[in-house]
């Protein structure tokens, strides 16, 4: 079963370096999924990005889902090694 990809955006990190899967796009894409966030849950991330030339080329990476007591909030803990763009996956559209 192939995994959906969320919209994130990279730059909103908590003091942890996690991901907040808070932003409209992010909301969005979970409620069309209809994917119910839980603490462990595995999801593929992306945000928008470019090649050097301007054309579309996305940054992909994975993380696991993690519930902020302190923030109230659900945040993602990212594999920041594996951030990778759409094109050295070869899946760029």
């Amino acid at each position: 079963m192939s995994v959906p990809r969320i919209y994130v955006d990279l730059h909103n990190l908590d003091d942890d370096n996690r991901v907040r899967l808070t932003c409209a796009g992010t909301l969005k894409d979970l409620e069309q999924e209809g994917i119910a966030l839980h603490e462990g849950l595995p999801l593929s991330f992306y945000t928008d990005d470019a090649d050097d030339q301007g054309h579309p080329d996305p940054l992909y990476v994975d993380g696991v889902v993690e519930f902020d007591a302190t923030a109230r909030s659900w945040v993602a803990r990212m594999d920041w090694p594996r951030l990778r763009h759409a094109s050295q996956d070869g899946t760029v559209t």
